[in-house]
């Protein structure tokens, strides 16, 4: 692994974890799925009036509001010293790499012994503070999510009653990970869900929102393959 992955890792981290929190929630309605337990919505009865069929992806609703860009930015910020320090553990073991590599000719069976297994234990630590570190950013990524996704609820279901909408489904991934296997722009009612969300919570659009696009890294292996190639995350813009 090249020290590139590293540096990419937990900046990019934010964005990975909430294509799988949108995609175990796809199946239902976004206000009441699978990766939103704790959601609780009002029970809305359809209507003769309320015959309408409209989409929103959730994923985009959330990241792409004003509160959820402030905080999904605020944790990548958060993350940065556990960047630098998995990219020093890199360093280390790449370097131990190149020294095996140069030198295992020269080197007596003691000292080849010796450094091969330090360089198997600096693996084993750098793949286990990895994998923790990832997990640690998902679960801080599945706490910002519900918790934007908890007061976005309410809105939604508001903007149901009020449009005659009788179902809402959620559009966050592509058919066949999603039983919706197409639906027309005409329906989609995420960009309102954001702009009435934005207004209810107060939060200002945070001042780089205007410049700044998320990367979507390539996975890279590298000497070490030490971590596991995260998915490609989803565009996370605000919805057009």
């Amino acid at each position: 692994m090249t020290s590139k992955v590293v540096r990419l890792f937990l900046a990019a981290a934010v964005l990975v974890g909430i294509s799988a929190l949108a995609q175990t929630g796809s199946a239902g309605t976004p206000v009441a799925s699978a990766a939103t337990p704790a959601v609780s919505t009002p029970s809305v009865p359809a209507t003769a009036s309320s015959t309408r069929v409209g989409t929103i992806n959730v994923e985009q609703a959330v990241v792409g509001s004003n509160e959820g860009r402030r905080d999904f930015e605020a944790l990548s910020k958060k993350l940065e010293p556990k960047q630098t320090e998995l990219k020093g553990q890199n360093d280390e073991l790449e370097a131990l790499q190149k020294q095996l590599q140069t030198q295992q000719d020269k080197l007596n069976a003691d000292a080849l012994a010796s450094l091969q297994k330090q360089i198997e234990t600096k693996k084993k630590s750098f793949d286990r503070a990895v994998q923790d570190a990832q997990e640690d950013a998902q679960g801080q990524q599945k706490e910002i999510f519900q918790r934007i996704l908890q007061k976005m609820a309410p809105v939604i279901v508001k903007y149901a009653q009020d449009n005659g909408i009788g179902m809402i489904v959620d559009t966050s991934n592509p058919w066949p990970q999603s039983p919706i296997l197409w639906a027309g722009q005409g329906v989609d009612i995420t960009r309102p869900i954001v702009e009435a969300y934005n207004v209810q919570s107060g939060v200002p659009a945070p001042a780089s929102a205007a410049t700044a696009k998320p990367a979507s890294p390539k996975p890279v292996t590298g000497t070490s393959g030490a971590t596991p190639k995260p998915a490609t995350p989803k565009p996370t813009e605000a919805p057009k």
